[in-house]
């Protein structure tokens, strides 16, 4: 990969991060899928990522890229989603320059992939990734360099998790991911998940460690729970999951 996308695992990314540092970061939400959308951008630099861009919200998250003055640099992945078609393919188009990005475990394509210790940047800022696996293999987690946010995407949603019964999904998997990558930062780091289905925007490291009803469980317990959950097929999967199995490189329906 070209650019400076990509740093080496255990890099120093403090020169990114700082107490005066301008960071800028929009919550957006799609009501189909109940999905969020991350803007983050450099106020300084005016370089932007976008994480987990749904197709049908798309414009929109380019009208404000393009009124909030930012260049988007990346649209971003956090797993092969089930629930909706990535936007990802469309900003590529609506936003040259653009490149879509996606665990290379997901089996995706897209313009570049990630691996565990990679580091994404955006002006004076990095997201690092976290591999976080079970509910799908592909799945990470986003921290941002001074580890005050988290970006989940279905791996730890606030007061719950992904499920793990379909796309090779594994319950022991998901435990061990959430308690080892993200139970293990700092308890205030703010927790934004790719889903909410009662309302809630953020959570806390330490509130989900002490407060979610699943992870607070031991590991046997907790799979006792996810092999058990009895929840509907989802209904976008059958088209959601082969177009983002093109992530980035569909284009929008006619």
């Amino acid at each position: 990969m070209a650019g400076r996308l990509l740093t080496v695992a255990g890099r120093q990314l403090s020169q990114h991060s700082g107490s005066g540092a301008p960071l800028l970061l929009r919550q957006m939400f799609e009501p189909k899928s109940c999905t969020y959308t991350y803007l983050l951008g450099d106020r300084e630099s005016r370089e932007a990522i976008l994480i987990d861009p749904v197709l049908e919200t798309a414009a929109r998250d380019a009208k404000l890229v393009e009124e909030l003055g930012l260049r988007l640099l990346y649209a971003v992945n956090t797993h092969c989603h089930a629930d909706h078609i990535t936007g990802s393919g469309v900003l590529r188009s609506l936003l040259p320059g653009c490149q879509s990005v996606i665990s290379r475990l997901s089996g995706a394509q897209a313009d570049l992939h990630i691996e565990d210790g990679d580091s994404i940047h955006f002006g004076r800022f990095a997201l690092e990734t976290r591999a976080s696996p079970g509910h799908t293999p592909g799945c990470v987690t986003f921290v941002l360099n001074d580890h005050s946010m988290a970006f989940t995407g279905d791996a730890l949603l606030i007061r719950g998790c992904g499920r793990t019964d379909f796309q090779q999904g594994c319950a022991k998997t998901l435990y061990h991911s959430v308690h080892e990558k993200i139970f293990t930062l700092p308890g205030d780091c703010l927790i934004y998940p790719a889903h909410d289905y009662h309302g809630l925007t953020v959570s806390t490291v330490e509130e989900e460690r002490t407060l979610n009803p699943r992870l607070t469980l031991s590991c046997e317990e907790f799979v006792k729970v996810m092999d058990n959950l009895n929840l509907p097929k989802p209904q976008q999967i059958d088209f959601a999951v082969p177009a983002n199995l093109r992530c980035g490189i569909q284009t929008a329906p006619s």
